[in-house]
């Protein structure tokens, strides 16, 4: 019997897919790899009183799920605020995260409803005492060292929408 050996030739078209293809791939995988801190996020100014923070913004599932992970520093007026489609119960953990920060869980209002210190490379759950839309978390210490505690309210773009 005789065999006969086919080879596949690509054409133009399925090379510029494929390559395509892989760099899109490529592209995902270096955004959430495993060992980097996305620093690219959109920000928002917020303030409290005399004191104004510059927060990168977590929107999607994706970006919330990484947050502030393998970051070894941020600036002490920096922070991120983490923003979800319906107010509920929040929970963070700081599994690969090496900073010690402070969540802050907010209210639609701006109001902070309560302030939890959390401890790096931990898998302890810290959650909100009510359910709140949107969590802002800074380095340990910056809202006590403000005088920052629940009760008060956050000032910005994200609290003045009307729901």
């Amino acid at each position: 019997m005789n065999k006969r050996l086919c080879t596949f030739i690509p054409t133009a078209s399925q090379t510029i897919k494929s390559l395509l293809s892989a760099l899109a791939l490529l592209g995902s995988a270096a955004l959430f790899a495993q060992d980097t801190p996305q620093l690219d996020l959109q920000r928002t100014t917020l303030t409290t009183g005399m004191y104004q923070i510059t927060a990168q913004v977590a929107l999607t599932p994706q970006q919330r799920q990484v947050g502030l992970m393998f970051r070894k520093d941020m600036p002490q007026q920096e922070g991120m605020l983490f923003v979800f489609e319906e107010p509920s119960q929040q929970c963070f953990w700081m599994k690969n995260t090496l900073l010690p920060l402070t969540a802050a869980f907010v209210a639609d209002d701006g109001t902070i409803v309560n302030l939890v210190d959390m401890k790096p490379q931990t898998t302890d759950s810290h959650c909100s005492s009510k359910p709140v839309r949107y969590v802002l978390e800074m380095n340990q210490g910056w809202f006590a060292k403000k005088n920052i505690k629940a009760g008060t309210r956050l000032s910005g773009a994200p609290f003045d929408v009307k729901r």
